[in-house]
């Protein structure tokens, strides 16, 4: 015996799990990884909930902040969550509007799983005075899915 733990079943190949892993320097280098889904043919929805996502504003440079959730319906894989959390920091010192950040994630999502559907709502505190959401999602949702609303408040400021 060895002392390491096996890899769980579909997690061969994995490079960032279990080991000490940089933060990557932008979106387009961080490494989003993969596993196989473990109920395929099942319909059934994942939620990543990211309350402190930041980004920066092209523009000025100033941070921009968000709470961002993420659902899908994955088909074949599911992302495996350290790399989406890598992926999702290595925003902070990347300049974008909020569009682009938002839209951005979900294709790059789609792109690496290929689920049955996906929806992202970026909810981002005020730039300027005036918050901006941006809701993106690839279809309708699948039949007999339950998908949970999103339940995210519209900024009230202090009011």
């Amino acid at each position: 015996m060895s002392g390491a733990p096996d890899n769980p079943p579909g997690t061969a190949g994995l490079t960032q799990l279990g080991r000490p892993t940089a933060q990557p320097d932008s979106p387009d280098s961080a490494v989003l990884e993969r596993v196989a889904n473990p109920h395929p043919g099942l319909r059934y929805c994942v939620r990543f909930t990211a309350p402190e996502f930041t980004s920066l504003c092209p523009i000025t440079g100033q941070p921009d902040f968000a709470h961002l959730v993420i659902d899908y319906v994955p088909d074949g894989w599911i992302v495996e969550s350290k790399s989406l959390k890598l992926y999702l920091t290595s925003f902070r010192n990347h300049g974008a509007f909020h569009e682009a950040c938002t839209v951005g994630i979900a294709r790059r999502l789609v792109a690496e799983l290929s689920p049955h559907w996906l929806r992202i709502g970026g909810y981002w505190y005020p730039r300027g005075g005036m918050p901006i959401d941006v809701f993106y999602q690839t279809g309708t949702p699948p039949d007999g899915t339950w998908i949970p609303p999103q339940e995210v408040q519209p900024y009230r400021g202090r009011g």
